[in-house]
């Protein structure tokens, strides 16, 4: 760290006001990552503020970790450093808006369920349901990529951006894109920083195209008597003309953990797995859709019901959250995301099971079904404690994935257990381009140090 810490106060209260740069050790303990506590807040108010900050920080080689509400925080490896906690929970402003134009430009630290209700006024809206719920704000869902079961029917973040505003450690305001949803000048930009998780630059506006409300949903649930029955039906419902918004698989656990039983209360199920789908559409597209769908699943011998909209929107929040709330509800210490070809999803599944069984974990899965993602949450059984940990489990997963195409990356893990492990697994054949990347942006590793893939 270089400089006095008076100066570096100074430096930053030039910057944003002295009322903006906090120093109470009680208030930087909130702002704690894997048992790692900044010396420093500060809470920019606009985009010029953010860069002029990371300037600041650079200039002194403070490391500085860009927040909100800290719903994405615990995906990653431990902070190498952490001095400023760069808080953005006063960047929450719409600046542009046409509904006409289906185009809506934001600020990263507005609240996500926020900005939802804003849309609605026109009956508009973003498909994504992302992890975090009603605390996920927009900078951090865009810096984690993150997406739940509705990237099934329209995509990930990464489809809806249509430009951005980005804050570099050279204290440099980058645009890219544009505001209306034909221009994508610069495109592959904004993709770059989506999904980078704050280590490239700062996200201090983003735009997005919006699309028309559903205008009635319904949804049904599927007890398939074998994991190869649900596979069958996967593989037809694709085929078929049916376009599902969103559709999952759940094994036994994941809902009893989830209380996935139709009622929104946890119960053991009757089945040991379980195909929810969800439609939209007005209410006679939606009874021709229940009729094609029973019998489509009636040829391979499955039972299927309607289940009531308020427990179903219940279960479908819980399934987009699942990390978050089976650490927080329920305490299961370590969940898993694999990224997968579709066709293999459920096979890895399966593996999961059976390497879980072995090794005394009670797996609950939930695959994002015709997306290829896989979410393990791994409950430890009751008889075994702790044991020797998940270790040896999220190895022979790794192994598992890699055999059908696909790589794991631990996305909740006890801070004090995370340098047994590396959480994001072996790095992809792209790592030498983000390594250049970063050496680029960030040469002095401002931001988030150490938290991204090989140490980024």
């Amino acid at each position: 760290m270089g400089g006095s810490t008076a100066a570096i106060q100074t430096d930053f209260a030039l910057i944003m006001g002295d009322a903006r740069v906090v120093k109470d050790p009680a208030a930087c303990v909130g702002f704690t990552i894997d048992g790692v506590t900044p010396n420093t807040v500060v809470y920019p108010t606009c985009a010029e503020e953010v860069a002029g900050a990371l300037s600041c920080a650079a200039a002194h080689d403070l490391a500085v970790i860009p927040c909100r509400n800290g719903t994405k925080l615990g995906i990653g490896t431990a902070p190498r450093r952490y001095d400023v906690a760069l808080s953005l929970k006063d960047m929450n402003r719409v600046w542009y808006y046409e509904p006409d134009d289906l185009v809506v430009s934001v600020e990263p630290g507005m609240k996500f369920a926020d900005l939802q209700r804003f849309l609605a006024r026109h009956q508009l809206w973003i498909p994504l349901d992302p992890g975090g719920g009603e605390r996920a704000s927009v900078g951090g869902i865009l810096a984690a990529n993150a997406a739940g079961p509705l990237r099934l029917q329209y995509g990930g973040a990464r489809d809806m951006v249509v430009g951005m505003k980005i804050a570099t450690p050279d204290g440099r305001i980058v645009k890219t894109g544009g505001r209306v949803v034909k221009n994508v000048a610069g495109y592959d930009l904004a993709k770059l920083l989506i999904g980078s998780y704050g280590t490239l630059g700062v996200i201090v506006e983003a735009t997005f195209k919006l699309y028309p409300q559903v205008p009635n949903r319904a949804t049904w649930v599927i007890d398939p008597a074998t994991l190869a029955t649900a596979r069958e039906i996967r593989r037809e419902l694709l085929r078929s003309p049916l376009r599902p918004l969103r559709m999952v698989l759940l094994n036994a656990q994941a809902q009893r953990l989830l209380g996935s039983n139709g009622s929104g209360a946890a119960a053991a199920p009757e089945t040991h797995f379980a195909i929810w789908i969800e439609a939209g559409g007005s209410d006679r597209v939606l009874a021709r859709y229940a009729d094609e769908l029973s019998a489509l699943v009636a040829k391979h011998g499955a039972a299927i019901h309607t289940t009531e909209k308020e427990a179903a929107a219940l279960v479908w929040e819980r399934v987009a959250d699942f990390g978050s709330r089976l650490t927080e509800e329920q305490q299961v210490p370590v969940v898993l995301r694999a990224s997968l070809p579709i066709a293999s999803a459920e096979d890895f599944l399966e593996s999961a099971e059976v390497e879980g069984g072995k090794q005394r974990f009670d797996v609950a899965g939930v695959v994002q079904t015709g997306v290829g993602v896989v979410e393990l949450g791994l409950p430890v059984a009751e008889s075994s404690g702790f044991g020797p940990g998940p270790e040896g489990l999220i190895k022979s997963l790794r192994s598992a994935a890699a055999s059908l195409g696909g790589s794991v990356v631990v996305t909740r893990y006890p801070a004090k257990m995370k340098g047994m492990i590396d959480v994001w697994g072996p790095p992809g054949d792209d790592f030498e381009v983000m390594r250049k990347l970063k050496a680029t942006w960030d040469p002095k590793s401002t931001l988030s140090p150490g938290r991204f893939v090989g140490g980024l």
